[in-house]
């Protein structure tokens, strides 16, 4: 069972095993962000992204970016390390003192 499994994700080992699992879940976890984005958008009645989203998107980013480190797969690695720039700044910008909320904003127009 074990050499089928190795021979299927193409690796050698139970150390390429275990960082096959760790970029299976860091990718499982990235596209998960988009199933947050999708029900809060269904809920709120319009396209939303919630909070959640960036702090999801950090977390599979970073778990991406590790996984592309030990694969020294160079376009991978720069590609998660500018995804991280963005999530880290969205989450500065909602998270910036005197911020006013866009829903906030539209009711007292």
């Amino acid at each position: 069972m074990k050499d089928a499994i190795f021979q299927f994700l193409a690796i050698d080992g139970w150390t390429e095993f275990w960082w096959v699992a760790l970029g299976l879940t860091a990718q499982l976890s990235f596209s998960a962000r988009f199933i947050v984005q999708w029900i809060a958008s269904e809920r709120a009645g319009h396209s939303y992204v919630p909070v959640a989203f960036w702090w999801i998107s950090i977390v599979g980013g970073l778990l991406l970016l590790s996984y592309a480190i030990y694969r020294q797969d160079v376009v991978f690695i720069l590609g998660q390390s500018m995804g991280l720039f963005v999530y880290i700044r969205n989450l500065v910008l909602i998270y910036r003192p005197g911020k006013t909320d866009m829903g906030d904003e539209s009711k007292s127009a």
